[in-house]
């Protein structure tokens, strides 16, 4: 067997297979499907300072190859999290991660500084596609100012593991990266949901209560490895690459362009132990194409 562990700065993986906040709860509710300690990683759903009730029904849509969502980060808070989630999850025998989201950076931060506290959660994913309220609803992850102000006001008060979310609805998603590596981040997981729409003809209405959402799911895999690429090539820190990874090759394509680690997002609402199957994929391919290490195919790909 080929060894599968990898780094996120300080954080270990014994494996580079992660979960992708949203598509996994927190876990537990997989626990008859996946061995969750064979895991690299679980991200958990999106955690805010205070409780959120998310947007109405509808709010998930099927599409032509993936799906469209705008749940609209459904959470009982951060306090709520450390209180009855964190005691259930703290032992899973896999690197528990928590997605992180806020309205303005120093929300972002007070949560950031409640999870710090928690011992056995070694690190936080930054979801940067959050509207900022200050500024007319603009997510803080389009632009290179919004991106940074967030990341350096969390990395005052959170001192373990950093990863931020990227949103690919931007024109050059690298200076975006550069921008959070610049402040702190250890590293950057790309690439967040794009934005879509669908629409009911027969209602003449939009089929999502907001109408758009994000969409996800293997019509995105193009998109989202084109964007680990550029920015494999642009930071010194680990890029952690998802968007329509559905199988092992899918991840290997997504190691190959330069990213350390992937999330499988999607996919495991059609197949729930999918996350399993991907490692095992990824092992089989190393031993057949005699590769000792998985980080002997981080980033080889050849012009």
């Amino acid at each position: 067997m080929a060894k599968l562990s990898v780094n996120i700065g300080q954080l270990a993986l014994k494996n580079p297979v992660m979960t992708a906040s949203g598509t996994f709860g927190y876990g537990l509710e997989f626990q008859d499907f996946v061995p969750l300690e064979e895991l690299g990683g679980i991200i958990v759903k999106g955690t805010t300072l205070l409780p959120r009730e998310g947007n109405d029904y509808p709010r998930m849509a099927e599409t032509a190859s993936g799906m469209l969502n705008c749940v609209g980060l459904q959470n009982k808070g951060v306090d709520y999290f450390c209180e009855h989630i964190y005691p259930q999850v703290k032992d899973l025998g896999t690197n528990v991660i928590v997605n992180v989201s806020g309205s303005a950076p120093d929300d972002y931060a007070e949560c950031a500084a409640r999870i710090d506290a928690l011992k056995n959660i070694p690190a936080i994913e930054l979801n940067i596609s959050c509207p900022n309220v200050k500024q007319g609803g603009m997510a803080f992850g389009t632009t290179c100012e919004g991106a940074a102000s967030v990341v350096k006001a969390v990395r005052e008060r959170y001192h373990k593991t950093l990863i931020v979310k990227l949103s690919p609805n931007v024109t050059n998603i690298a200076d975006i990266a550069l921008a959070c590596e610049a402040e702190g981040a250890d590293s950057v997981s790309l690439i967040n949901t794009l934005m879509g729409m669908a629409i009911d003809i027969e209602r003449r209405r939009p089929v999502l209560s907001i109408a758009t959402g994000g969409l996800s799911g293997p019509a995105v895999k193009p998109v989202a490895l084109r964007m680990v690429w550029q920015v494999a090539k642009a930071v010194k820190i680990p890029v952690v690459g998802l968007g329509g990874i559905m199988n092992a090759e899918d991840a290997i394509e997504f190691l190959m362009a330069g990213a350390t680690a992937i999330e499988i997002g999607t996919a495991n609402f059609i197949d729930p132990a999918v996350t399993l199957k991907v490692r095992n994929g990824i092992n089989d391919w190393l031993d057949r194409h005699g590769c000792q290490s998985v980080e002997d195919i981080i980033g080889c790909l050849e012009k």
